[in-house]
């Protein structure tokens, strides 16, 4: 994880909203270098010990529906840089261009197969990979589409002093996102101007909290939620 000076910042991120958390996280290097470690081993770690799950899983994706084992998608991570997301398919195939990009409960353009990916999370298996490439990192603010992000707020905007996450507090404490949008009139109106904005509360919390121990207590919440 290559943490910036300030000065090498991309210019629209040099506002004095975020500086704050920028100095938070200037203190902090040592940290995120030993974070960035434990990614990598995790990361490698985990892709080999679950390869024979994840064929598994993509034969079921093959037989279920049409279309390839991964979804992949534009998502916004450290310092504004796009990256591509790796997912296991779990809508049917152009699913982006039949609606929102946003996903609410009983969503028609799931699968069958996806449904129950998506309640165990199998479904993000597959960003080991973008934790590996560093892209991702195991703990940090889910990444969003750019078209959400082009919404953030010049605070908002601090969360991208980091690289995005698999998991985080919000994750957790927003687990039922896709129910609360469900009887919305304008599912993408709703999330930027009433969810996105206490979403990112917590994720600025999380910046002030930020070390080896909360990941792992983010880590363990995550997986304690799945089971239950």
């Amino acid at each position: 994880m290559i943490f910036k000076n300030w000065e090498k910042l991309p210019n629209f991120m040099k506002k004095e909203e975020i500086k704050p958390y920028y100095d938070i996280l200037f203190n902090k290097k040592w940290t995120l270098f030993i974070k960035r470690l434990l990614d990598v081993i995790g990361s490698l770690s985990l892709l080999i010990l679950l390869f024979p799950i994840m064929l598994i899983i993509g034969l079921i994706i093959t037989i279920d529906s049409r279309g390839g084992i991964f979804y992949r998608q534009e998502r916004v991570t450290q310092y504004g840089r796009i990256f591509k997301i790796f997912k296991f398919r779990t809508m049917v195939k152009d699913a982006d261009k039949l609606g929102t990009q946003i996903t609410v409960s009983d969503d028609t353009r799931i699968t069958k197969a996806g449904k129950f990916l998506r309640k165990y999370r199998l479904d993000e298996i597959p960003q080991l990979i973008n934790i590996l490439t560093g892209d991702m990192s195991f703990v940090g603010t889910r990444p969003e589409v750019k078209k959400y992000v082009d919404a953030y707020s010049n605070e908002m905007l601090a969360t991208l002093l980091l690289p995005a996450g698999v998991t985080s507090e919000t994750s957790i404490k927003y687990k039922d996102e896709e129910q609360i949008l469900t009887n919305a009139e304008d599912a993408d109106k709703m999330y930027i101007e009433v969810i996105l904005p206490e979403k990112m509360k917590y994720n600025l919390k999380s910046i002030e909290k930020t070390s080896i121990l909360y990941d792992i207590k983010i880590i363990f919440s995550t997986l304690t939620r799945i089971v239950k």
